[in-house]
């Protein structure tokens, strides 16, 4: 495979990742963590670049992808986890929510204030999905469209701004809020769940994949090899972007209180550039957006049509845009509602699966470990998620609390090793038992 075949996919995949979460949480994160921002963007790129990467390099390592990895706990919970998984970031989840940042950030600034607001996001949404079920259609020219038209024009619009905000604002960082006196790194850890990427990334290594295998290229170590070098172009530019946008976040601390990073964004941008500026963001909210909901639309149907032997990858794409364009109009706020309690429960199963395939070698693929692990994570990121929702748990959430790093929001380690430890036991105790029997 040619080289610039390799960049082109790396830019198609960066397009993917980077959507309405890539732009909004690190600008915040800047401004929260002050000067503890260093450690604490550390840990949001470790969960927002480095965990994406990882859940790419081992689905491009097993033959049949995340479905695969699944099943080495249980068929069952292999379905229902990755139908969940594609579901929540297709079109329940991310893709409405960045259809709504979309409109927030690239239309509705524009529009008059006698405008219908609910309308104007009716019409925006029938065109937006318009377009994404067109491009959707054709993932054989995914590459083409999102790798050497889009991101290029989206990259050249990051660059403008960031290059403005570094030249123009030079006010030093502010002392970090409550959040981030303490335990930077690991706030920024679990900050970079919102981006979902790790989730994403899940879906997305079947897009990868075949758009490599399109170059010819099957053997499986080939395959790891081309997933590595594309994965290594988009996360250097999402971790650039990462540090830039959070330092302008930083920056933008003493012009003001803002309660989210498009706030930051928009002050940023029309400090900096003025009318042209707000243009300039609309156009990256935009972009960014849609070539994240385009990934997640094809990723959604061919999971699905395979899943699904009657359903077609047409029929999927059509249903996937027409849901996602039905959410899309109950607004961002009901939508970004539900996202952290599904987040903070998702996230460490995604984990320990993925830390599980690295070291599979280890313990010879044995479904025991697999399952103890997966259940004793399981558990405890459901309380947690349960929890992040509102409920109160009583003992049970009395009980998570005084584990290790649940002050941290990292409860689920210790559990997750135990779940290792005693699968692991048990699979040597009946290595042992059989050994035995064949030696009586």
């Amino acid at each position: 495979m040619k080289k610039m075949d390799t960049l082109f996919i790396g830019f198609m995949l960066f397009s993917m990742f980077f959507g309405a979460g890539n732009l909004i949480f690190p600008p915040f994160l800047g401004a929260e963590s002050g000067n503890s921002y260093w450690p604490a963007m550390a840990g949001f790129i470790l969960t927002g670049v480095g965990l994406p990467f990882a859940v790419l390099i081992a689905v491009s390592m097993v033959q049949g992808g995340a479905q695969t990895i699944g099943n080495r706990v249980h068929p069952v919970f292999s379905t229902i986890f990755m139908v969940v998984i594609y579901l929540s970031i297709g079109p329940f989840l991310a893709i409405p929510r960045n259809a709504n940042v979309a409109f927030e950030m690239g239309v509705k600034p524009f529009l008059h204030q006698s405008t219908n607001v609910s309308v104007a996001l009716f019409i925006f949404t029938v065109v937006f999905f318009a377009l994404v079920f067109v491009i959707s259609l054709n993932p054989n020219k995914m590459e083409k469209y999102m790798g050497r038209w889009i991101t290029p024009a989206l990259l050249l619009a990051m660059v403008v701004l960031c290059a403005a905000g570094f030249l123009k604002l030079d006010a030093p960082l502010q002392a970090p809020t409550e959040a981030y006196q303490a335990g930077a790194f690991s706030k920024g850890f679990l900050e970079g769940y919102n981006t979902m990427d790790a989730l994403a990334a899940l879906a997305f290594g079947i897009v990868i994949l075949t758009a490599i295998q399109q170059r010819g290229i099957k053997e499986r170590k080939q395959l790891t090899s081309y997933t590595l070098k594309a994965g290594l172009i988009a996360g250097a530019l999402l971790a650039l972007v990462y540090v830039s946008l959070g330092l302008i976040g930083g920056k933008m601390a003493g012009e003001g209180s803002f309660t989210n990073g498009t706030e930051i964004l928009t002050a940023a941008s029309t400090m900096l550039l003025g009318q042209s500026g707000v243009t300039l963001l609309g156009f990256i909210f935009t972009l960014a957006c849609f070539t994240t909901v385009v990934g997640l639309t094809t990723a959604c149907g061919q999971y699905f049509s395979n899943l699904i032997p009657r359903a077609s990858y047409k029929m999927v794409v059509l249903a996937v845009t027409l849901i996602g364009f039905t959410l899309s109009n109950l607004g961002l706020a009901q939508i970004l509602k539900v996202s952290v309690p599904f987040l903070v429960t998702a996230y460490p199963l995604t984990i320990v699966l993925i830390v599980l395939t690295f070291f599979n070698r280890y313990f010879k693929n044995s479904r025991i470990v697999y399952g103890s692990t997966i259940l004793f994570t399981g558990v405890f990121a459901a309380i947690s998620g349960l929890q992040t929702f509102g409920l109160n748990l009583g003992p049970v959430q009395a009980f998570k609390e005084v584990l290790p790093f649940a002050s941290v929001g990292l409860e689920w380690i210790v559990p997750a090793v135990a779940g290792a430890a005693i699968g692991l036991s048990l699979s040597q105790f009946g290595k042992s038992a059989a050994q035995t029997e064949q030696s009586a």
